[in-house]
């Protein structure tokens, strides 16, 4: 049996299936006729979501799974569709997992480039500082509050002198 040629896309020299290719192949190939796809949301509200994909054989017996998360702030497109992605990605590592389309990786291309996306995104920093002065301001010793506020890390200059000027 001859192996089928996947469309790849190339992400930083490595090549990866998309789950729109896999799907087709599984869908059209006629090796997997009665087969079927389900999802199930795991965990779902308006910040995250984990999805469990299910590939079931002709008989209805699962012969597959795969899970994703998601959060919805993570990038761009997920602020809109992160419920859609990590479906879409659940579905793809099933049948990664069944074999489909995996000559270099489980992953797909959708995977690999929001997780180089999520890379370059730096996260967004605490306010360190503000909760610093919190601390000092809500403290009943705020000299002893100010020393240990400054000896817990190393401070710009200024935010020294924002610190030190909390009385």
């Amino acid at each position: 049996m001859a192996k089928h040629q996947f469309k790849t896309t190339n992400i930083k020299c490595k090549d990866y299936v998309e789950v729109n290719t896999r799907v087709k192949y599984f869908r059209e190939s006629g090796n997997y006729n009665g087969y079927g796809i389900q999802t199930e949301f795991i965990h779902f509200d308006e910040k995250s979501c984990v999805v469990r994909a299910s590939i079931t054989n002709a008989d209805g017996i699962v012969v597959s799974t795969g899970i994703a998360a998601e959060d919805r702030g993570s990038s761009y497109i997920n602020k809109t569709s992160y419920v859609e992605n990590c479906e879409t990605s659940a579905v793809g590592r099933a049948l990664g997992f069944m074999g489909i389309g995996i000559d270099t990786s489980i992953a797909t291309a959708n995977e690999v480039t929001q997780a180089i996306a999520q890379q370059s995104t730096p996260a967004p920093k605490e306010d360190v500082l503000a909760k610093a002065l919190d601390y000092i301001k809500s403290s009943k010793d705020k000299e002893k509050a100010i020393s240990l506020v400054l000896s817990k890390r190393k401070w710009t200059a200024g935010e020294k002198k924002k610190i030190e000027s909390v009385k």
